[in-house]
């Protein structure tokens, strides 16, 4: 038994110091900043991207970008029972990022991200999802939008 618990409590100790950084975690790494954001479009999406981007502004640092971000999100039904009440609905949104440098447009990128959820008999529950799904969007528009500034940036 003890041997056990040494090989569970070795393993785990192994597991967890295997060097996993958070991507962006380092503000220092990123040699830009960003100016101005103005937001359109959905208002949880645009508050989630806000405060991602937010550790981005006014840093100093290299190359100053503006942003115009466009966003529209989707809550379509996708399927249906017998009795015809909803299963599963397909959230999906779309973002159109127009980057300025020294008041030029010098990209424009549209990201698209889709879940899949299913229907809960809780309102509440099914809210919480949602939003948390959003979330998700957000985060991942982020690090797409984040990855093509570093490399307008080091052009």
């Amino acid at each position: 038994m003890m041997k056990k618990i040494i090989l569970l409590i070795f393993i785990f100790n192994i597991i967890s110091h295997c060097g996993f950084t958070p991507l962006y975690s380092n503000k220092s790494e990123v040699n830009f900043s960003i100016t101005a954001i103005e937001l359109e479009g959905d208002k949880t999406i645009n508050n989630f991207l806000k405060t991602n981007l937010i550790k981005f502004e006014n840093n100093g640092l290299g190359n100053k970008f503006t942003l115009k971000i466009k966003t529209n999100y989707k809550k379509n039904i996708l399927s249906k029972n017998k009795a015809a009440k909803t299963t599963n609905f397909e959230l999906s949104t779309d973002a159109i990022f127009k980057i300025f440098l020294n008041g030029t447009m010098v990209k424009e990128l549209i990201i698209s991200e889709i879940e899949i959820m299913d229907k809960n008999d809780d309102d509440f529950e099914e809210e919480k999802n949602e939003r948390i799904i959003k979330q998700n969007f957000a985060s991942t528009m982020t690090n797409k939008l984040i990855t093509e500034l570093s490399l307008l940036n080091d052009n």
